[in-house]
């Protein structure tokens, strides 16, 4: 299997299925509906890996009692004679941000060798991250946050008040803020955006220098398999809110329920990820509307390469579709 991906290159498939999930979820933009968002980009997602040329397995998606009853684990999706792959795909991070026609909303989809992604439930997620090059063993997820600043600032030969550390604005985080604060660190707090979020600390030029915080087990995934090839780094453990979620979990083979996952234990072998903007951001510009053709912006990336690939598609039939509406 990992000879067979290895010759494979899956990105420009892979970004045709976020653009796909883009275009429809930005049809919605600031309408106030995140449902009509949401349902829309898993719609689009999924007629565009029915046509992949895989035969892939959705690993981390959609939960299968919501009304979509689309990209639920567990299905099998894509043309059966294709190679055996495992899919981790979110149609649209940050439907309440389409809805408000706010920042930072994408679609992402990540591809991996059969067995490639950690299976964990629907529940949080306590995750560190940090930039390619910096070691393993500078930050842990066990360590207290002034050691993990004072020794990423030390490795980056930097005060600790240079720091910039993102989260998620969540009443969870106010004590991680407060004590932020006291140390001087600089502070950017994000309305959503999991994935996004993760990736800014690996994206060329970025500027975030660490994220943490508690946010989607899923998306701690497929952040994992963005982070890979880009060369970032990960922990993360799962966090339970109660006992239904550890026999939740339990119920799906986590057997180590307070283990401390890293990059590679997330997300393993050869990854293919792919993103598209669906509103303006830090990463990827959102769908625009061009001389009348709807242009997207997406990036792309390997791990067997690490290679960046940003894609300007201009889809004039889709902006005739979507202008229809």
């Amino acid at each position: 299997m990992e000879s067979i991906l290895a010759d494979r290159n899956l990105a420009l498939e892979a970004v045709r299925v976020t653009e796909s999930a883009a275009l429809e979820a930005a049809s919605f933009i600031g309408a106030g509906d995140e449902r009509l968002a949401d349902h829309g980009a898993v719609s689009a997602a999924h007629s565009a890996l029915g046509a992949l040329s895989v035969n892939g397995t959705i690993r981390v998606g959609e939960n299968k009692s919501s009304s979509n009853q689309k990209l639920y684990v567990g299905e099998r999706i894509g043309i059966a004679s294709g190679p055996k792959v495992d899919i981790a795909i979110l149609p649209l991070e940050g439907k309440s941000i389409v809805a408000r026609g706010g920042p930072n909303a994408l679609s992402c989809l990540a591809i991996a060798e059969e067995g490639g992604f950690l299976n964990v439930p629907d529940i949080y997620m306590d995750k560190l991250v940090v930039g390619p090059g910096v070691p393993v063993d500078i930050v842990d997820l066990d360590a207290e946050l002034e050691d993990n600043l004072n020794s990423l600032a030390k490795w980056k030969g930097v005060k600790v008040t240079e720091l910039i550390v993102c989260m998620l604005d969540r009443p969870r985080h106010n004590l991680i803020v407060e004590k932020l604060r006291k140390l001087g660190a600089r502070i950017r707090l994000i309305q959503d955006g999991d994935v996004s979020g993760a990736l800014l600390t690996s994206i060329t030029n970025h500027e975030i220098d660490l994220y943490m915080g508690i946010g989607s087990a899923p998306q701690g995934v497929l952040a994992s398999a963005a982070l890979r090839c880009m060369g970032g780094y990960m922990q993360g453990r799962l966090f339970f809110k109660n006992d239904e979620e550890r026999r939740y979990a339990s119920e799906l083979g986590v057997k180590e329920l307070d283990r401390k996952y890293h990059t590679t234990e997330l997300a393993s072998g050869n990854v293919t990820f792919a993103a598209t903007g669906v509103t303006y951001g830090a990463i990827l510009q959102g769908i625009r509307i061009i001389d009348k053709v709807a242009v997207s912006h997406s990036l792309v990336v390997r791990s067997l390469t690490g290679t960046f690939r940003y894609v300007e598609a201009h889809h004039e039939f889709a902006f005739r579709k979507h202008a229809q509406r």
